[in-house]
């Protein structure tokens, strides 16, 4: 079991930027693929980006050149930096950790992008 607390939401405006947290409770080196998710007003959750245990990353169309996901193994926590923020990126995000047989997430924390 791990648990994961998202931090960082809050509101901006369109072309601000966020960083976002997601600490977690047990050590995730070698272990996990951490990745972002958001799941907007009326919609779907999507992947926003993803990092390997070995730091490969992917991104959703959406979020590249804009949105840079990391991890520090060290303090247990991946980050998710936000930039040229768009008003359709409000949102709540998610944190998750996958690994085989198990995801696990966080319980969300809403960025609101005002125009």
């Amino acid at each position: 079991q791990v648990q994961l607390v998202e931090s960082g939401g809050g509101l901006v405006q369109a072309g601000g930027s966020l960083r976002l947290s997601c600490a977690a409770s047990r050590n995730i080196d070698r272990l996990y693929i951490m990745g972002w998710y958001r799941q907007g007003p009326d919609k779907q959750r999507e992947m926003v980006a993803i990092i390997s245990s070995g730091g490969s990353t992917n991104y959703a169309d959406s979020a590249k050149g804009r949105f840079t996901i990391s991890r520090d193994n060290a303090l247990n926590t991946v980050y998710l930096q936000m930039s040229s923020l768009k008003p359709e990126d409000t949102a709540v995000y998610y944190c998750n950790a996958a690994e085989p047989g198990n995801s696990y997430w966080g319980q969300g924390t809403q960025v609101t992008v005002s125009s």
